[in-house]
């Protein structure tokens, strides 16, 4: 069987497109970024005449203040993620209407952690916008030239960022950045609901090529954030105290959104959608024991610590 093309899959796609924009609009909830920032916490930078920043003005801890800025970054390269998506869907109908909206929607994200953190003085402002500009000038590029492979790439990522910004929440201490993350987790759900329903109606039109695309995604995932500087160090700190590690890739992010096609139980695949299902599986099971390395490693890691702390007998 000949695969269908982008052009074809979008038409043969759109009904679910249609479907899920009304789902979407109508599940979504409007909320605006300044109700969610203490402003009455702001003041004066030295420009303005008052104080610039120092790391003693920071209520946040080194892992909330780097989960928090890997997060904003995620969110920042808009632009990229509006051309990746527009170029790979259509401006047309449903999908036109979808990428607007989520771009607008994914701003507000940007906006609100951004204000968050200006005001509140939780980071260095001057090495954030720093790092903001390196990220855009960047760009994103993640590869994923084709419709199949750029909806699998967002079902996966929109759900891996819902946990990081729920399980940066708990390390923040503040009540305010609890209720904003919290909300923005909300809207990162959603989104992943619109790509993960729309992956799934493609597995049923091409499911050799979607099972393709879902392959080639989880074999070589990264995050939008993996070209920062700090990027690694960053990342390892977040895994080292629960914010996103690879057990919670496999269990919370990769395990469920399979579960919910169905598809590696599914015995109605021939061919090489039968083959590709096959190594999913594979890799499901490897991502397991790599889990498990990551986890004893870090058990270690965290005795070793625990012991240089202990008090030496006198």
């Amino acid at each position: 069987m000949t695969d269908l093309t982008d052009l074809e899959l979008l038409h043969e796609l759109s009904d679910t497109a249609e479907r899920e924009v009304d789902r979407h609009m109508g599940q979504a909830v409007q909320w605006h970024p300044h109700d969610y920032v203490p402003w009455s916490r702001g003041r004066d930078f030295a420009a303005l005449g008052g104080e610039d920043w120092n790391e003693g003005q920071s209520e946040l801890s080194p892992v909330a203040r780097a989960s928090l800025v890997m997060n904003l970054l995620t969110e920042d390269n808009l632009p990229s993620y509006h051309r990746e998506i527009a170029e790979n869907f259509s401006l047309d109908g449903a999908w036109g209407f979808w990428v607007h909206r989520w771009t607008a929607e994914e701003a507000r994200h940007s906006i609100v952690l951004r204000d968050y953190l200006t005001v509140t003085r939780g980071v260095d402002p001057v090495e954030l916008e720093d790092l903001r500009m390196t990220q855009m000038q960047h760009g994103f590029a993640p590869g994923m030239n084709s419709m199949l492979l750029s909806v699998s790439y967002v079902t996966f990522q929109e759900l891996a960022t819902r946990i990081s910004h729920r399980n940066t929440a708990e390390v923040c201490n503040d009540p305010i950045a609890d209720r904003m993350l919290a909300r923005v987790a909300a809207d990162e759900n959603l989104h992943m609901l619109f790509y993960r329903n729309i992956l799934g109606a493609a597995i049923d039109v091409a499911p050799a090529q979607a099972l393709t695309a879902i392959h080639a995604v989880l074999t070589n995932f990264q995050m939008p954030g993996a070209s920062l500087p700090h990027f690694r160090r960053d990342a390892v700190l977040m895994a080292k105290n629960g914010i996103y590690d690879l057990r919670q890739h496999r269990d919370a992010v990769v395990v469920p959104v399979l579960r919910k096609w169905k598809l590696l139980d599914r015995t109605d695949f021939t061919g090489e959608a039968a083959r590709m299902r096959d190594l999913i599986g594979d890799f499901v099971d490897e991502l397991e024991i790599r889990a498990c390395k990551f986890e004893a490693a870090r058990d270690r890691a965290i005795e070793r610590e625990a012991r240089r702390r202990e008090p030496v007998a006198g």
